[in-house]
């Protein structure tokens, strides 16, 4: 889009959306361009770079988006509904639970959701990056059967095919290794701002919650209907070896939570930590940082301040740097001393991108 609605383009990707969903399929629509939708109005030639421009040209993008939505789902006989998500509903686990109640409930109806950044309002620190990483999260939010990426291209290439002639499509991929990520390249498109590497980092929050990937052109025939039937051409990305699978309270530590602090563990229990066979207690912690509540998440790092993943805490800082002061023989008299329980703590590999 430059800087306005592209009807043509709304229509063939809601064409493919009515296809699946006169079939059955129940679907959700992450959809970026609300800030390309809407600076020309706003009186801007080219997108805005300052962010009070940014959220002004959103505000009026996301009337001009979902009434465009709206009236094509209207016509097939569809309804569409809005939803305009930040960063804080999903690392709030009250607002992150509010979020997924009311999906359920649309989907139940029939309803198509059509999810964005809520950029109007959002804030650097609060934004998910961009609406790669945002369609990985809802898609775990709703345990969903696959997620479609589109793109400009038509997948994931053995080098970068707009400098490579000679550039593979990689058609089938299961695990994103470092090989795969040192050719994932930067933001690619002068109007939106997400690049192969993000691609990549969606791909793997979904993964990791054992939602296989597609990847493809956007504007290629058919390409939705194709991709969740596996006849599309692109990349299919899904663990067939199940490496790693993350259950719902586990992928909401490691990627909606916000860590509060951090927790320095002893050298001795670094890999029974990293293998989750045990608990930490007390008396496995080398050093507190805080301030955090209980029940908060924590980064956990070794001695050497490498960072093994995040865990939730059953002790605040304070607690914790008084408890530190205790006596071994004091420490006893709790009945439990676990710090961090295992099946709240997600180590970091190469596999899973940390707290996107």
């Amino acid at each position: 889009m430059n800087g306005e609605v592209s009807r043509r383009k709304l229509e063939k990707i809601v064409n493919e959306i009515v296809q699946l969903k006169d079939e059955g399929h129940e679907v959700v629509v992450v959809s970026s361009g609300a800030v390309a939708a809407g600076y020309r109005k706003l009186g801007c030639f080219k997108r805005p770079e300052s962010l009070p421009e940014k959220q002004a040209a959103a505000s009026i993008g996301q009337g001009l988006l979902m009434e465009s939505y709206s009236d094509l789902f209207i016509s097939h006989g569809y309804v569409a509904s809005q939803i305009l998500i930040t960063r804080d509903d999903f690392s709030d686990k009250n607002r992150y639970g509010n979020v997924q109640n009311t999906m359920n409930v649309l989907l139940e109806r029939g309803i198509i959701p059509i999810i964005n950044e809520n950029d109007t309002l959002t804030v650097d620190n609060l934004k998910f990056g961009n609406n790669d990483i945002l369609s990985a999260k809802v898609a775990g939010l709703i345990d969903a059967d696959k997620l479609i990426i589109l793109s400009d291209i038509d997948g994931l290439f053995n080098s970068d095919p707009k400098k490579d002639t000679n550039a593979k499509l990689l058609k089938n991929v299961q695990e994103i290794t470092s090989d795969i990520e040192a050719v994932a390249g930067d933001a690619g498109s002068a109007v939106g701002t997400g690049g192969m590497r993000s691609k990549l980092d969606a791909v793997k929050i979904a993964m990791a919650s054992g939602i296989p990937v597609f990847l493809g052109k956007a504007d290629s025939k058919n390409i939705l209907y194709d991709a969740v039937n596996k006849k599309a051409k692109g990349t299919y990305f899904e663990q067939k070896k199940r490496k790693i699978i993350l259950n719902k309270k586990k992928c909401w530590i490691a990627f909606h939570s916000e860590p509060e602090g951090e927790l320095t563990i002893s050298k001795r229990v670094k890999q029974d930590m990293v293998e989750s066979k045990k608990n930490l207690d007390i008396k496995d912690i080398y050093n507190v940082k805080g301030p955090f509540l209980k029940e908060d998440v924590v980064r956990i790092v070794d001695p050497e301040g490498e960072e093994l993943g995040l865990g939730v805490v059953s002790f605040s800082s304070d607690q914790l740097k008084v408890l530190k002061q205790q006596s071994m023989e004091k420490l006893q008299q709790y009945p439990d001393c676990t710090v961090v329980d295992r099946n709240d703590f997600v180590y970091f590999d190469i596999s899973v991108p940390a707290n996107l």
